[in-house]
Order: structure tokens, then sequence, then C-alpha cells
């Protein structure tokens, strides 16, 4: 896909799969026409008319310098296609290791577009994300006390955002953008963001506890090459841009075609949501078959096991390797962190696949950002448009091209009849 100058307005940096439509979907309940594409685009086909491009990597738990090289390549994609601000969005928790990948990342974007300064909000407030006085809650709890404390892969165990984000940003002063200024409305936020810059400040962890803030933000942001954050900014930045006249508003913006054929649940997260998830449609009677890690290293063929039985069963079926904590640390410690993880992701893209390729299945929920990722690159699935939002953070999209319908679902969002109500919307 090359790169053309093209009515986009604004270029987005996704860490992940879920992340990507997790941002698309803020912006086309707007009115914002989105298109996500399935990493970095080569030469090829010409852009589709957008206002916002989307480009999802798998770079949140990749090495730093990896991860700084793909969103570098991303940054220079959407320039090169003529966008006018640029979005780095992170996970709602943050998630990140003491080495990154946001604050590398964060730092690499704003030298490549020569911005001395840039914001740090992961608050999505009607997901119960709220920052103060620079912590990160999840719901009533500190991150740290969080189920996000016992992560596999990304275990969050500060709060303090301003901590968190320094110790990954070395080379840049690290502050804090408080409430006080944000609650007093746009122009106060200004005077507080110049002054911080006056004093040094590169990175300005910056508070939120409802959607009025994230307003504030997106118009005090308004004039700066970069924002970084998690959804929720995004809320209010179609309204900033309608306002300077470079964005009409489509009411039509989420409408997807209608898609028949077979549905599928597939899920590889272990959050404490999607656990409950699990958990409701089994309870529910609605046929299960679980893939086991262990067996997969033994190597029995557990992905054309779950074909045969999902052939035999009334659909939609769910496929999960979702499992507890302890039974997640139990097979990490005798397999590994990342043998375990990449042989689920794999055993759950070859089944998505199959039911695609061979089951006639054309509505597909996925939970779990990485192995969204892992099945999207397995459908050869290049770009997506965006659609309705099924819950906060998560919209049904559509294969570009194609008739098949995906819900990638973050691992920790949606309500606990998230796979039955996603798969009610389009039946």
């Amino acid at each position: 896909m090359r790169a053309q100058r093209s009515s986009i307005v604004l270029g987005v940096i996704a860490d992940d799969f879920t992340g990507a439509t997790d941002v698309a979907s803020m912006l086309v309940r707007a009115g914002m026409r989105t298109l996500q594409l399935i990493g970095v685009p080569g030469e090829g086909d010409a852009l589709p008319e957008a206002d916002a491009v989307v480009i999802a990597l798998k770079s949140r738990t990749t090495p730093a310098a990896e991860a700084v090289a793909e969103s570098l390549a991303a940054l220079r994609w959407l320039q090169a296609a003529g966008a006018r601000q640029f979005y780095f969005k992170y996970c709602s928790t943050f998630d990140s290791t003491a080495a990154g990948n946001i604050g590398p990342v964060t730092e690499a974007l704003m030298a490549a577009l020569g911005t001395d300064f840039a914001i740090a909000c992961p608050a999505f407030p009607e997901n119960g994300r709220t920052v103060f006085r620079g912590h990160l809650f999840v719901a009533d709890q500190l991150l740290s006390d969080s189920a996000m404390r016992d992560h596999p892969l990304t275990p969050m165990r500060d709060a303090n955002l301003v901590r968190v984000l320094q110790q990954q940003a070395p080379q840049s002063r690290v502050g804090l953008l408080r409430y006080d200024s944000i609650a007093r409305g746009v122009a106060a936020t200004r005077e507080r963001i110049a002054a911080l810059r006056g004093e040094g400040v590169r990175l300005a962890v910056a508070d939120a506890i409802g959607n009025e803030d994230l307003r504030v933000l997106a118009q005090a942001c308004d004039d700066l090459p970069l924002i970084t954050a998690g959804s929720g900014v995004a809320l209010g930045l179609p309204e900033v841009y309608a306002a300077r006249g470079w964005l009409q508003p489509d009411a039509g913006a989420a409408v997807l075609p209608a898609v028949g054929g077979a549905a599928a649940v597939l899920s590889g997260s272990c959050s404490a949501a999607t656990n409950a998830q699990v958990c409701h449609w089994l309870g529910d009677g609605r046929p299960g078959f679980q893939i086991d890690a262990l067996a997969l290293a033994a190597g029995e063929a557990q992905a054309e096991q779950a074909l045969a039985w999902a052939a035999r069963q009334p659909d939609p079926v769910l496929i999960y390797a979702t499992a507890e904590p302890a039974d997640v640390k139990a097979v990490q410690e005798a397999l590994g962190v990342a043998r375990a993880g990449q042989l689920v992701e794999h055993c759950l893209a070859q089944i998505a696949q199959g039911l695609v390729e061979r089951g006639g299945v054309r509505r597909l929920v996925v939970a779990g950002g990485e192995t969204s990722g892992a099945v999207v690159q397995a459908l050869g699935v290049r770009s997506l448009r965006i659609g309705a939002t099924i819950d906060p953070g998560v919209p049904w999209t559509q294969a570009e091209g194609r008739a098949l319908l995906l819900a990638l679902k973050s691992g920790n969002f949606g309500s606990v009849d998230f796979f039955a109500k996603a798969l009610g919307m389009v039946s």
C-alpha cells in the first residue's frame, strides 16, 4: 500500500492490535472515517479515503530497539500520507516493563518530529481507568493493587506514572500536568503546559478523571505534533479538527455492511475480565473447547481437534486458552513465558484460518491483544474498516474488501456477557 497525499488528518501508531481498534472506535463514534492498517504498509495499492489512519503494530512487548524502529517506520509512512497530527497509542493500564516500550518510543517519535514536549495520558474513564495526581487507577484500585499487578508479560506494580515513565525515559525530564489546571479549562491547561516546558519538562503525565478532562486535553494539545495516550484523549480530537475546518464529521462513519455466515469466539487472554467472560459463556450452556498449552508442547494436534469439534457443534462456538492465574503460572514455569505464549497464539491462529476457510465463519470475536495480532496476520488481513462500538474500546470491524467481520477485544475490556452481546449485534 503506497502512502499518498490524501484527506488524512490524524495518524495513529498503536502498540498492539486491540489497542488500535480501541482508539479507532473512539474516533469513529465522533464521525471520523477511520481505517486500521495491520503493520506498516509496503508498496502497492493507494490508500482508501479516510480521515484517520491507525497503524497497528505488535510492539508492546518486543525489545525496545525493535519497537522504536517499527514505530519510526510507521511515522514515516503516516507523514508521507499527509497526516497533520500524530498519536502514539498504548494501553489504558500503561502496560510496559522497566525498560519500555512507552518511554523509548515516545522519545524517538519526539526526536523525529522535532518537538520538545508531549503529554502521556492513559486515562479511559468509561472503562474505569483514571489518572489523578499522576497515579493510575483501575476502577477503585491503584494500578499496583489491580489484577495488572501479576500480568504474565507486563506486570504493573507501580501506580505512579511519573516515576514509571521517568525510569523508561531517562533522557527526558518527566513532570505532572495536574488536575488543578485541567479542571480550570483549556486556557489554564495551555498555560500550565507552557510553564512545564519553561521548566525543562519534556514529558508530562496528564491527570484525567472524566471525559470532559479528555476534551480539555485534546483542545489544549491542538498545536502539539505528537500526543501520547490511551484511547481516551482521542475522544476530543474530532471536535478540535472540525473547529479548524480539517474535518467534516460523517454520521455514517461507523456503518458496516451486513455479513452472513457462521460465527465463533477465540479467546487467548488470561485477564480477569476475559476469564469472567469465558465462564459466563460456558455457564449459559454454550459450547466451548479449551486449548492446553502443555498438550501443544507435547506435540498434540489441538488445532485439528478443535476444528473437528467445532464442525459438530451448533453455531456459535468458543475455543479458548483462557485460564486462571495459578494455572497460567504453572504452564509458564514448565515451558517458559515466551514459548507458552507462542504455542497458544500459533494454535489459535491456525484455528482461525480453519474456521474461516473451511467452516464458513464470517463473524469472529477474538479476545486478547497478542491473540488478535496472530489471528489477523494468519487470516491475511491488511486493513480494517471500523464499525459500531460493542462495549467501550471494542468495535466491530470489517476486513477491507472481504465479507469478514472481526471484533478484536483487549483482554481487560468488555462486560461479562461481551461475547454474546457482540455476536447479537451482527446476527
